[in-house]
């Protein structure tokens, strides 16, 4: 795997005339924001942190998707469960 990603790495580096730290530094900032939202989401969806609060940090789209998400499945499991 990490022969894997040094190839990606490199390839995008190449592709997009970046030094290879560069392209590493977007990769781990990009995915570390995803890990982030993932994190705020969770914590507001177990009523951990607060609707506004998680609007703050990760915005009211993010915040709104995830509660229609999290409404689809428990519909999902009600059905399942009745039928």
């Amino acid at each position: 795997m990490a022969a894997e990603i040094s190839d990606r790495i490199r390839e995008l580096a190449e592709a997009r005339g970046l030094p290879e730290s560069e392209v590493f530094e977007r990769a781990l900032e990009r995915g570390l924001k995803d890990l982030w939202e993932d994190l705020v989401l969770a914590r507001y969806l177990d009523g951990e942190l607060g609707r506004e609060e998680a609007i703050e940090r990760v915005g009211r789209t993010k915040v709104e998707r995830a509660e229609r998400e999290q409404a689809v499945v428990e519909e999902d499991v009600d059905w399942g469960l009745n039928a």
